[in-house]
């Protein structure tokens, strides 16, 4: 991996999500950390980072409303959004990438699968 680290934006509500992830990018990224839905947008439109890991579950705002007002906002529209959740059927991962993500990817997810698919995004 190159010595440039580029940046993450992990959005759980859940804290134990927030600390794996965490633990498992930081060595090769700057990572951000949101716990809602409303705090996601305001971080990814001032920080605007290379990468959004996003959960779709998380109170008062879904992953899914999230990724609608994304796309929607000519400051975030382009940045990739990662959809890590524990909703595990096609119809819901059918949604998510009708939304814009760039990709679906379930709980309990592995470390190995979150680097490659970032990495994918950060240098295709």
């Amino acid at each position: 991996m190159d010595t440039q680290k580029n940046s993450v934006l992990i959005v759980d509500d859940e804290v134990v999500n927030i600390i794996a992830l965490a633990h498992m990018l930081s060595q090769d990224y700057i990572i951000f950390i949101e716990k809602s839905g409303q705090d996601c947008m305001e971080t990814a439109k001032s920080l605007k980072p290379d990468v959004i890991l996003l959960d779709v579950m998380m109170p008062k705002i879904s992953g899914f409303e999230v990724i609608k007002l994304l796309k929607e906002d000519t400051d975030t529209q382009n940045i990739p959004v990662i959809f890590l959740t524990g909703l595990d059927n096609e119809n819901d991962k059918a949604i998510g990438l009708s939304l814009g993500a760039a990709n679906y990817i379930y709980k309990p997810f592995r470390e190995d699968d979150i680097k490659f698919h970032i990495q994918n995004l950060m240098h295709p």
